[in-house]
């Protein structure tokens, strides 16, 4: 880590604040200006334009071959494509919750309202907040809703509260990881149901709801009416697995395996964005493939910024990491779905982060 960050985290106690305010100010501020000046925060209303049109016009094509392969289990390669549309128009209520799209924040609002809830069959107020937390504490025990205590433990203290078998089971929990994902489709469906029909605040409850049920009533109902019983459950079954998995492998490897910030721990802005957030090295592929999720540095440092902007920000913001010595990290794909199964076995086992970033090691609060 740079000298200048150590020093502020040695400095005596009663200049630490100043220090740290001033730093956490004019490091962000400083790449902040720079991006402005490069213009990458403008909207770019024609790539959305042709994006998402492009994209309804994939859905209306899975449509039209799922009349027309009929009762075949050809149909299983239509319910593979279909999920993949899904979560292509997923990525794109992605930003437009992020205000990345239109320039009114109601008109995002509501085309992710009806993209979420009436296509794709997630709840855009359940994700909205849930993934505010997330950006706002990314990696931060306690806070970011994303690593809490649930099938799979994300610390050593999580795992060290199970035990038997279910301790042994932790241990091993990275080989079941993916495998797991495949039922992450009808985890975000539940999800859905239980935020819309349940009784903590949301807006827009009743749109939500109406749009909701629809989707979830009318495309397995649309299914059974036009395949046998066995074959239409195999149709759903292969959506709602492909759909999860590639879901949850394209958010996973953003933040999985990257330091984690304990509880109470004080880190400027730009670090704690930088320093928990992988990239994953970029081709055209993987940017359509990841939705742009594959320059999640940049994303999280400029959350309004429209995806295809972000290639051209990352080439700032790693000269700027790289000026300050401020870790940034970037691998290829593959490479980072087994850094993500290495650590959730490692933390399973009840062992310490294995990739922990030593400047938050050093401050971490003190007993």
């Amino acid at each position: 880590m740079a000298s200048s960050t150590l020093s502020t985290i040695n400095a005596p106690e009663e200049t630490t604040g100043k220090i740290r305010k001033n730093r956490m100010t004019s490091e962000y501020s400083g790449l902040l200006q720079q991006i402005k000046e490069a213009g990458l925060l403008r909207r770019r209303h024609s790539y959305y334009a042709v994006k998402i049109v492009g994209t309804v016009a994939a859905l209306v094509a899975t449509a039209f071959a799922f009349f027309l392969v009929g009762n075949t289990w050809f149909q299983l390669i239509v319910a593979g494509a279909l999920a993949v549309v899904f979560t292509q128009l997923a990525f794109i209520g992605h930003e437009t919750a992020h205000r990345q799209v239109f320039r009114s924040g109601r008109l995002n609002d509501w085309f992710g309202v009806v993209l979420s809830n009436l296509i794709v069959g997630l709840s855009y107020g359940w994700w909205n907040n849930k993934h505010n937390r997330h950006h706002g504490n990314p990696n931060t025990i306690g806070k970011d809703p994303d690593i809490v205590d649930a099938v799979i433990v994300f610390t050593p203290e999580q795992a060290q509260r199970r035990h038997g078998l279910a301790r042994t089971i932790s241990g091993k929990q990275g080989y079941f990881f993916f495998p797991l994902l495949l039922l992450e489709g009808i985890n975000l469906h539940k999800d859905a149901l239980r935020t819309v029909f349940g009784r903590k605040k949301l807006s827009r409850r009743w749109a939500e709801m109406t749009l909701l049920t629809i989707r979830l009533c009318g495309v397995p109902a649309v299914v059974f009416i036009f395949l046998s019983p066995g074959l239409a459950t195999a149709f759903l079954g292969v959506q709602l697995g492909v759909f999860g998995l590639y879901m949850g492998s394209t958010f996973a490897p953003n933040h999985k395996g990257m330091p984690l910030i304990p509880a109470g721990t004080k880190v400027d802005f730009l670090q704690r964005q930088v320093l928990t957030s992988r990239n994953i090295r970029s081709n055209w592929f993987i940017d359509w493939f990841m939705g742009g999720l594959n320059f999640q540095v940049e994303h999280h440092l400029f959350p309004s910024m429209p995806r295809p902007n972000l290639r051209a920000a990352q080439r700032i913001v790693r000269e700027y990491c790289l000026d300050r010595d401020v870790a940034y990290t970037e691998v290829g794909i593959f490479r980072s779905w087994a850094i993500v199964v290495t650590y959730l076995n490692r933390v399973g086992l009840g062992q310490r982060d294995p990739f922990e970033c030593p400047m938050i090691a050093q401050m971490r609060p003190r007993a």
